[in-house]
């Protein structure tokens, strides 16, 4: 049987003690602390050999293991670790099968495991991603239907950096915009697909990687920037990360913006802009383009019929749908007293809430769904708090306020 529910050096010495005190029968003694006279023999003989420290815990971990590294195969390892601070376990293993036999070399997990004990392995940064954009891409069925946008690279004029925001439409390849920024930022974003809106109209849909200001860390990759594109009834659509491919012909075009006025950069940013525009409308009606039958974009390109407002629609939701008013700081309130965190990007906005089967609500941002509330988990995790606390708001809530005055 095991020591009992004390501390179990405590029970080893009080053991010892009460054997070297008494000279009471030794299987009646075991018998009293609850051990076999197996147990007992073993920490009377540890005690007689060692003294009191001998009665502590000792590992039960093997002293040596046939299938073990060799100690000069581990300094190896860590000697090109250090020579090549970059490679892993892989590599590191083909470096070592050219100099030793393949049976003393380890697998590339030991290699790892090895870097590891030795501190010779930093740990990643966790990298928080964007919501995946979860929608089919839309086709580039006429003008206007898709428009692409991108800040191209940015790099050095003088002590400052460009960054260039380019806007095309991805139907006629027309090069709509591009401007040398300062900085890519909301603010100076927003400007300029203002800008671009009020000449061009609106499109149907605009298609962005997953960078800001166009995309942030909230609810379906929210920003301030696709909030406002979505009031406009515009579509943010956002490629798979490590897929520039799906932005293939807006990313063409910035092969050829590139080399064409960034090699080398002008010495200023409004020589830099007059390259741009230079470029811009040599691009669109004079530069034959292969993917157009030698076509000009310009000759595909028509504007928007869809003109920017001169003030911001509300958003409209069906009739079957509940309303909430997001707070300042990212929350709204539904059912009773229980908030939401939708995100900052939405303060001041409404969002609709469609409901669901069993107890479940979809959260919708215009024609953006953003996420989905369970009422029913919310409620169990209330009533685990606030156990018999839960009736009492219930009834509270559902009482009629009294008139003022009364």
């Amino acid at each position: 049987m095991p020591w009992a529910r004390t501390d179990s050096m405590s029970e080893r010495l009080k053991f010892i003690a009460t054997y070297l005190e008494y000279e009471a029968c030794f299987t009646d003694l075991c018998r009293d602390f609850g051990i076999s006279r197996k147990t007992g023999y073993k920490w009377v003989r540890r005690y007689e050999a060692g003294g009191p420290s001998a009665l502590d815990e000792r590992s039960r971990a093997p002293r040596d293991h046939p299938n073990a590294v060799g100690d000069d195969v581990v300094e190896a390892i860590v000697a090109l670790r250090h020579k090549h601070p970059r490679w892993g376990p892989r590599k590191l293993k083909v470096v070592l099968a050219r100099k030793w036999a393949q049976s003393e070399v380890p697998a590339a997990s030991t290699i790892g495991d090895i870097l590891h004990r030795k501190g010779l392995v930093r740990s990643r940064r966790r990298i928080r991603r964007n919501s995946t954009y979860r929608e089919a891409l839309r086709h580039y069925s006429g003008p206007n239907a898709v428009w692409c946008a991108d800040y191209k690279g940015h790099f050095a004029i003088g002590r400052r950096r460009c960054h260039p925001l380019t806007i095309s439409d991805g139907f006629s390849r027309y090069l709509l915009g591009c401007r040398a920024l300062r900085r890519p930022v909301h603010r100076y974003t927003r400007d300029f697909f203002e800008a671009v809106f009020r000449e061009y109209g609106l499109p149907q849909a605009i298609r962005t990687d997953n960078g800001p200001p166009f995309s942030t860390l909230a609810l379906a990759g929210l920003s301030r920037l696709s909030v406002w594109w979505i009031r406009l009834g515009i579509r943010p659509e956002r490629i798979m990360p490590g897929r520039p491919d799906q932005n293939g012909r807006h990313e063409r075009m910035h092969s050829t913006l590139k080399a064409e006025t960034a090699k080398p950069p002008r010495s200023s940013f409004g020589a830099q802009q007059r390259a741009f525009d230079h470029f811009r409308l040599e691009f669109n009606h004079e530069r034959p383009h292969e993917a157009l039958d030698q076509q000009v974009p310009a000759s595909l390109y028509r504007p928007s019929l869809r003109r920017y407002p001169s003030y911001l629609p509300q958003l409209e939701y069906p009739a079957r749908f509940e309303t909430r008013l997001v707070y300042p700081n990212g929350v709204f309130s539904f059912f009773n007293m229980t908030q939401w965190y939708a995100s900052v990007c939405l303060a001041g906005e409404r969002v609709g809430l469609e409901p669901c089967d069993d107890g479940r609500w979809r959260v919708h941002y215009g024609f953006v769904p953003i996420g989905m509330l369970d009422l029913r988990r919310a409620l169990d995790r209330r009533e685990r708090k606030f156990g018999e606390l839960i009736p009492i708001l219930r009834q509270s809530h559902r009482r009629r306020r009294p008139p003022y005055g009364r």
